[in-house]
C-alpha cells in the first residue's frame, strides 16, 4: 500500500504527530525547472520561507523505491546537480514506473499531492499548476484546423481527486486558462484569488481574467480551505496568490511573450513533453531573463503563503 512506501523525515513526523503546520513542496523545480545552482537555492529559499512562517517543509521526491517526505541538504544537492536526464519525472502516470525504477525521481504536482496527501500533509506550495494546454480541445491561433491533442496535465485530475490546498501562482501562462479554469470547476475544484479579483498570472500579477472567487487575505482564504476540507467529497482548493509585484512582468509584456514564444514552438513542430521546458526557456530568452526572476520570486512567495495557510488551519 502506497503509505507503507513512505519515508517521512524524523523533523515532518515529529511536526505532524504535535499537530504543528507542515507544507509539502515538490521537487521538479530542482530537476527539471531551473538550472544549478539556481534550482539549489529556489528549493533553500522556499524550505526557508515555509520555516519563516512557521510552519515545517517537507519537499518530496522518489528515491530507491521509496516516496520521500522531506529531504535533507545531501538529497537536495543530489537533485540539483544530477546530470540531464538521469532524475525522472514523477506524476500520477508514471510514479509506479518511477518507483520501480529505484533511482531519483522528481514530483510533479499531481505525484507531489498523492504523496503528501498519503503523509498527512494538507498544504502544497508549487509554483504554477499544469492544465489544459492550447489547442487541447482542437485548433489554435496558429493553426485553426489543427485535430485535438488532448494535451491536458493531471494535475487538474489530481486536483478533483486528492483533497489538499495547493497554493501558486495560478496556472502556467502557456496554458489556455479559461479552458483550465472550465475543468477545474467540472471537476468540482474551488478556486480562489488573495487579495484581488482578478486570476494572478503567473508571471503577471492578472491572467486578464476575473477569478471564479476571492477572498481578501490568506486568513479569509483559510476558512474557505478549511470547509473544503472537511465536506469529506475528495476535491482539493486552488489558492491562487500573485507573484510580488517588484518581479513581477508586466500584464502585455507576459502575454506578448508567451504568445511568441507559442507561435514559435508551432513553427518550430515542438510537442509533447518536450513542449513546456521548451516554451519556458523560450520566454525567458523573451524577457532577457525578467521571467526567471518572476518565476523565482513566485515559487519563494507561494511557500511562504502556504506557510501562513498551514498555520491558520493548524489553529483552527
Amino acid at each position: 500500500m502506497l503509505i507503507d512506501l513512505l519515508d517521512i523525515q524524523p523533523e515532518v513526523a515529529a511536526a505532524l504527530a504535535d499537530g504543528r503546520p507542515v507544507v509539502a513542496l515538490e521537487s521538479t523545480l530542482i530537476s527539471h525547472g531551473l538550472p544549478y545552482p539556481r534550482n539549489l537555492e529556489v528549493a533553500i529559499a522556499s524550505e526557508a520561507a515555509v520555516r519563516a512562517s512557521g510552519a515545517v517543509p517537507a519537499t518530496v521526491a522518489v528515491h530507491a523505491g521509496r516516496l520521500m517526505v522531506g529531504l535533507d541538504e545531501a538529497a537536495l544537492m543530489a537533485l540539483a546537480t544530477a546530470p540531464a536526464g538521469s532524475v525522472r519525472k514523477a506524476a500520477r502516470p508514471s510514479l509506479a514506473g518511477s518507483l520501480a525504477d529505484r533511482g531519483w525521481a522528481a514530483t510533479t504536482v499531481s505525484a507531489t499531492m498523492i504523496v503528501a496527501h498519503a503523509a498527512g500533509v494538507s498544504v502544497f506550495a508549487t509554483g504554477g499548476i499544469g492544465g489544459v494546454h492550447r489547442g487541447a480541445l482542437g485548433g489554435s491561433a496558429t493553426a485553426p484546423a489543427a485535430p485535438a491533442t488532448f494535451d491536458i496535465s493531471s494535475d487538474l485530475e489530481e486536483l478533483g481527486r486528492t483533497p489538499m490546498a495547493v497554493v501558486c501562482a495560478g496556472p502556467k501562462a502557456i496554458l489556455d486558462v479559461p479552458a483550465t479554469l472550465q475543468y477545474l470547476e467540472t471537476r468540482g475544484v474551488p478556486v480562489l484569488a488573495v487579495g484581488q479579483s482578478d486570476l494572478p498570472g503567473f508571471y503577471a500579477r492578472s491572467a486578464g481574467i476575473v477569478a471564479p472567487s476571492s477572498v481578501a487575505d490568506i486568513a479569509e482564504a483559510a476558512l474557505v480551505v478549511s470547509a473544503q476540507l472537511s465536506l469529506g467529497i475528495g476535491a482539493g482548493i486552488l489558492v491562487c496568490v500573485p507573484v510580488p509585484a517588484r518581479e513581477a512582468l508586466p500584464d502585455d509584456v507576459a502575454r506578448d511573450a508567451v504568445d511568441r514564444a507559442v507561435a514559435d514552438a508551432a513553427s518550430a513542430g515542438i510537442g509533447g513533453p518536450a513542449l513546456t521546458p521548451w516554451l519556458l526557456a523560450r520566454i525567458a530568452v523573451l524577457t532577457d531573463g525578467a521571467s526567471i526572476e518572476a518565476n523565482t520570486a513566485l515559487i519563494v512567495n507561494d511557500a511562504r503563503i502556504a506557510g501562513e495557510l498551514a498555520g491558520h488551519l493548524a489553529r483552527a
